[in-house]
């Protein structure tokens, strides 16, 4: 299931120069950044996508910083905040809706998988490198990972994928960095709220 996604890291490895040059450009308090040097920078207001369309299969993987999503990137604590987190995390499970695909396509979600530490998920190995080296800094740049598998019975309509609701659902996101693989081949694509959809 998960072996389109892990190779597309490697497939697309010449645009992760590009979006990390990009990176750097913007990039203000996260020194960190330099270090990575890779599409895993954690840059408040974007976000990433993979999305990988193999027959009937598709897959996509969201990456955004908490930030973008629920406003915050410390654990939720008042009421508030978990009103906040709990509505992200709703709006996250509804994948059809949030990338408006196609009806035409007949795309179901088959797997979803929601991930964060403020969802109560223990961090990553790499997170918990990261926090031995540098104090607790995980805690100020929490990332919210959402995976989606999804089966299409007609694949051939399924020609653009519109992040249009992302946007709105989520207005601190300003920007998506996407790394796609289609019937067309390979692409590196950034879209705004302006410019949400992208084709296949």
């Amino acid at each position: 299931m998960r072996r389109l996604l892990l190779a597309l890291p490697f497939a697309l490895l010449p645009l992760a120069d590009a979006y990390a040059a990009q990176a750097h450009e913007h990039d203000h308090d996260h020194e960190h950044n330099e270090e990575h040097g890779s599409l895993e920078a954690h840059e408040h207001g974007v976000g990433r996508l993979n999305a990988a369309l193999d027959g009937q299969t598709l897959e996509l993987e969201l990456q955004s910083p908490a930030m973008n999503l629920v406003g915050f990137e410390h654990q939720a604590t008042t009421d508030a905040d978990k009103a906040r987190v709990a509505a992200a995390r709703a709006a996250l499970e509804k994948p059809l809706a949030l990338f408006s695909l196609p009806a035409a396509a007949g795309c179901v979600a088959t797997s979803q998988a929601l991930e964060s530490p403020l969802f109560g998920d223990k961090p990553d190995a790499e997170d918990d490198h990261e926090a031995t080296s540098k104090g607790e800094h995980h805690h100020d740049h929490s990332e919210i990972h959402a995976h989606y598998h999804f089966t299409c019975s007609t694949p051939a309509a399924l020609k653009s994928l519109d992040l249009a609701n992302i946007f709105n659902t989520f207005p601190a996101t300003q920007k998506i960095q996407v790394q796609l693989i289609g019937p067309s081949g390979q692409q590196g694509v950034e879209v705004t709220a302006k410019a949400a959809a992208l084709k296949f």
